[in-house]
């Protein structure tokens, strides 16, 4: 991975010189100007569409932190636009396919986990109804000192 992020610049500098020998110069060049100036109006709207679901999110109309994924996902996908070379453009854009990114993201990092029902955050509501909980329990009395009969 480390090889990788540093060939990462050298290999983005050997597309874009091929682009300027397949086409010219100036398509390269302006290839480079158009996907920065897509990049940063891609981040500029999705920052702003950003700051309104906070707002919402604040006012309580929406809730959960996996409405922000999306949004960092296509942020992501701008700043890797607004990045000089072919690699990166292709990797923004696989980024910026909904359905092919949430593939890519399994793939990469395998199937989400699975909810824990009885984990922090959750309450008796939200326990299954079927599921039983097995353990030992010892009774303590408050009043230790005499035996019991």
């Amino acid at each position: 991975m480390r090889l990788l992020l540093l060939l990462l610049p050298w290999l983005e500098l050997f597309t874009l010189i091929q682009l300027g020998v397949a086409t010219s110069a100036v398509a390269a060049l302006a290839y480079v100007f158009l996907t920065f100036v897509a990049g940063l109006a891609l981040l500029r709207l999705q920052g702003r569409d950003l700051f309104n679901r906070l707002r919402e999110a604040q006012e309580g109309r929406l809730f959960g932190p996996q409405i922000f994924v999306d949004d960092m996902a296509v942020g992501l996908a701008a700043l890797l636009l607004m990045v000089p070379g072919l690699i990166t453009d292709t990797l923004a854009l696989l980024v910026l396919i909904g359905p092919l990114r949430r593939r890519l993201s399994r793939w990469l990092f395998g199937a989400p986990a699975a909810e824990d029902p009885y984990g922090p955050g959750h309450t008796a509501r939200d326990w299954r109804h079927d599921a039983t909980i097995e353990g030992d329990y010892t009774r303590v009395d408050e009043d230790d000192s005499t035996p019991r009969q």
